[in-house]
């Protein structure tokens, strides 16, 4: 085999397309605000609830004001009663969001024109929380990427002008804040901060309501139900071109251009989900995506914080490098679907357990890895000092054993920094140059821990000798 034929095997991966959004956003979902984001258990009393209910909270009267009560739960039977009682308790918690970027002409032939034109996109929000000088509204990253202006609509018709807080590209999740003194006089009664349900519990089937700002005509509703829960999806991050694979709530529940950063919510009000996807495909329907809540609301905490960096910082690090595996390797070699590994970090946690160069990762924790974007998503879930099952399988004269490898995971702090400046400088979401590494699978140095004893061609060859 040539190459171009190890080199197209190494970056192949498999892309959903993403629903585009109004003028050029993604189509999107939505997150929501939990109590603790709020603070309102540090001096309110609450209303025993079930588990996977809202609470409502009243705050006392502080140096900063009032502040906003959540919203409260509802019957949660799936009948139209219930969904208009739903839409009417959470739409004070969702806005809308306009964003103003600035975009370059191209001429009839696709080329540059250095002449600029502002451009004009929607999305949506969820209040999430709020202090003595600022309003917070989670969102998707892509909603406010690039933009040079944000607007905020809420449920009254009001408008303030906003600023980005923070984001989290890798988790396309953003915090934008509103400055309290930027309200207009009531808009503080007619808006709630949302409350945020448990996502582990949802069940296929259930109910699933969608609020948000389809097609930038202002907040809407549609519902249907959760089609699946954990369901994988591979995407391009249009920014930096990293693919990423992240697992997410399916909706049946129409999820439109404008819908971005709107909420997904479960038949009580109380949201599981941020709409952030669909399946764009004439043959396709009623296929939408949500980054669900439990996965979104330590980062969106931490963007409100400050102190994202350190909690990213503290997510799991293996120290592998490697690539993946597929269906085709699979039936050409009758190997194990999995990650090779490449490159093992010197001292890194890989090392420690034991973990070899040339072995195929096919499980983390019992559960199937078949790519380097599963396999970071894995670890890093995962904080520093965390315990984890690793399954490889080792050729053994064709066949493949699998053996289970404990490992004590490293935190992304442990990370050795490159000389090359360039490298030293990529963003910790970025993927390496050479394919596909990911954070945790950033090549390491030459002399450093176990370096591949295999070219491109050695590779093959090896694959011709052992792999059939």
């Amino acid at each position: 085999m040539k190459q171009r034929g190890i080199k197209k095997f190494i970056q192949k991966m498999a892309v959903v397309a993403a629903g585009a959004a109004v003028f050029g956003l993604v189509a999107g979902g939505t997150f929501t605000g939990v109590t603790k984001l709020t603070g309102a258990f540090d001096r309110a009393e609450a209303s025993a609830v079930s588990e996977n209910q809202p609470v409502i909270v009243q705050e006392e009267q502080s140096s900063g004001g009032n502040r906003l009560l959540t919203t409260t739960p509802v019957d949660g039977s799936a009948t139209e009663a219930a969904v208009a009682a739903v839409a009417k308790e959470v739409m004070p918690s969702i806005v809308a969001i306009t964003t103003l970027s600035e975009a370059e002409y191209m001429d009839m032939f696709g080329q540059h024109t250095g002449q600029t034109y502002q451009s004009k996109a929607a999305g949506s929000g969820i209040i999430v929380a709020q202090d003595q000088n600022y309003l917070y509204v989670a969102t998707n990253n892509h909603v406010v990427s690039g933009a040079k202006e944000l607007t905020v609509q809420f449920a009254d018709n009001s408008t303030a002008p906003a600023e980005v807080q923070g984001t989290d590209s890798r988790n396309d999740l953003a915090v934008v804040k509103i400055s309290l003194s930027d309200l207009k006089d009531g808009t503080t009664d007619n808006i709630r901060v949302a409350t945020l349900g448990d996502s582990d519990q949802v069940q296929v089937g259930e109910t699933a309501i969608a609020i948000g700002n389809a097609l930038g005509y202002g907040q809407s509703v549609t519902t249907g139900i959760i089609s699946a829960a954990g369901r994988e999806i591979t995407s391009q991050d249009a920014e930096t071109g990293q693919t990423v694979t992240l697992t997410l709530l399916q909706t049946d529940a129409a999820i439109n251009p404008g819908n971005s950063g709107g909420a997904l919510l479960n038949a009580n009000g109380a949201v599981i989900g941020i709409n952030s996807a669909k399946y764009s495909d004439t043959a396709v329907e009623g296929m939408g995506f949500a980054i669900p809540v439990n996965t979104a609301k330590e980062i969106v905490e931490a963007i409100i914080n400050g102190n994202l960096e350190e909690l990213q910082m503290q997510a799991g690090y293996l120290g592998v490098s490697g690539w993946d595996i597929g269906e085709e390797e699979v039936q050409k070699y009758n190997m194990p679907q999995g990650v090779y590994i490449a490159k093992i970090e010197s001292d890194s946690a890989a090392e420690q357990a034991g973990l070899r160069v040339g072995q195929i990762i096919t499980k983390v924790d019992g559960k199937e890895i078949t790519t380097t974007s599963q396999l970071s998503q894995a670890v890093q879930s995962h904080k520093g000092g965390d315990t984890i099952t690793v399954t490889v399988a080792t050729a053994d004269n064709g066949s493949y054993p699998e053996t289970d490898v404990t490992v004590t995971l490293g935190s992304q702090a442990d990370r050795p920094q490159a000389e090359d400046a360039a490298t030293e400088e990529q963003p910790q979401d970025q993927p390496s140059e050479g394919g596909q590494d990911t954070p945790d699978q950033q090549v390491p140095e030459q002399g450093q821990g176990q370096p591949s004893p295999y070219s491109e061609e050695d590779i093959m060859q090896f694959f011709q000798q052992f792999m059939r």
